[in-house]
């Protein structure tokens, strides 16, 4: 029996309607809009309204569209795994709610934690699951409500998040397509420049924590983009050259849109032209887990069956790393 791979085989995607833009946000913090775009690309962002809503209303959102597309019934999907760092509640897990939202009565669901980079952990899981030959139907999804950990008073990190979803399907093939490699890290060490102060076990929520703000994202702006810089660059060039790609070789680049220097730094160390990058911070800012699948799933039409295609992205923990994905299928 010929190997099995797991290609995504559909896509998903949902962001909220309402903009906030940089004209908006120079009302309520001491910024520009010529600033925000020349230190980030972003022109505007994308914020959850709602009282109630959570990531999970996303993301099922996203899933809905994907199974719509695909014709398939929620209580086919085997499984579901949810990256995200704004979960729903501490438990349970917002991949069992996304499910029970959704129909998907038969799947078992689970969340996976790694910051911007919890996508291509999720994928690389999701994948290993299909490979095994166990599971026919898998749902990967990635979604943020940044907006619900973000301080409106600090422009060091507000004018960078915003909310949203994208969601795959991954299911068994023994073509040569699907997700063919990963590399995949992660330094502990990093976590001194980007995190949340309080809520976990170390520093649990009191009253304190809350009046001192230490439940919004704290960030050392320049230490973290001298981090991403190298190591999604870094990993990426890695990942092509244990697969003896050339940039002539690779269709598109999906990195995560933490900073357009950022993205820009990784294609120039692949050598790639901004034709083959995949760029939409300029609409989104920084959904965290979310950017990746919202780029495939503007890109969809666009991608072709056995495109070379790079998924990139670094995040907090650090986390860092990068996915090579031969494309499964054309668009109708």
């Amino acid at each position: 029996m010929q190997k099995l791979t797991a290609a995504i085989t559909g896509v998903g995607g949902y962001v909220p309607e309402f903009r906030l833009t940089n004209k908006i946000l120079e009302t309520m913090v001491d910024t520009t809009d010529e600033w925000i775009k020349t230190r980030t690309g972003v022109e505007e962002r994308r914020i959850l309204k709602g009282e109630g809503l959570g990531s999970s209303d996303m993301a099922v959102e996203a899933v809905k569209e994907l199974c719509t597309k695909k014709g398939i019934d929620p209580a086919d999907i085997d499984c579901l795994i949810c990256a995200t760092v704004t979960p729903d509640m501490v438990f349970p897990a917002t991949g069992n709610i996304i499910c029970d939202k959704a129909g998907m009565t038969n799947a078992f669901s689970f969340d996976i934690g790694a910051a911007c980079s919890g996508f291509l952990y999720a994928l690389t899981t999701g994948a290993a699951f299909i490979e095994s030959g166990r599971y026919k139907k898998v749902i990967v999804v990635g979604v943020d409500k940044m907006s619900s950990i973000i301080d409106y008073s600090d422009r060091a990190t507000c004018i960078i998040f915003g909310d949203g979803a994208g969601a795959v399907l991954l299911e068994p093939t023994e073509e040569s397509n699907g997700v063919l490699d990963s590399l995949l890290r992660s330094d502990g060490s990093g976590r001194q420049f980007l995190h949340i102060k309080a809520g976990g076990s170390v520093k649990p929520s009191s009253l304190e924590t809350v009046l001192a703000k230490e439940h919004y994202v704290y960030q050392e702006g320049q230490a973290v983009f001298k981090f991403a810089v190298k190591g999604m660059a870094d990993v990426s060039y890695e990942l092509m050259k244990r697969n003896n790609l050339t940039a002539e070789d690779i269709a598109w680049l999906v990195p995560h849109q933490a900073n357009l220097r950022i993205i820009d730094a990784t294609a120039n160390r692949m050598n790639l032209p901004k034709e083959k990058v995949m760029i939409n911070i300029q609409k989104y800012g920084n959904t965290t887990a979310a950017t990746i699948p919202l780029c495939l799933w503007e890109w969809e039409k666009k991608l072709h069956k056995a495109d070379n295609i790079v998924l990139a992205a670094f995040g907090g923990g650090f986390t860092w790393g990068a996915t090579l994905v031969k494309w499964a299928y054309d668009s109708k």
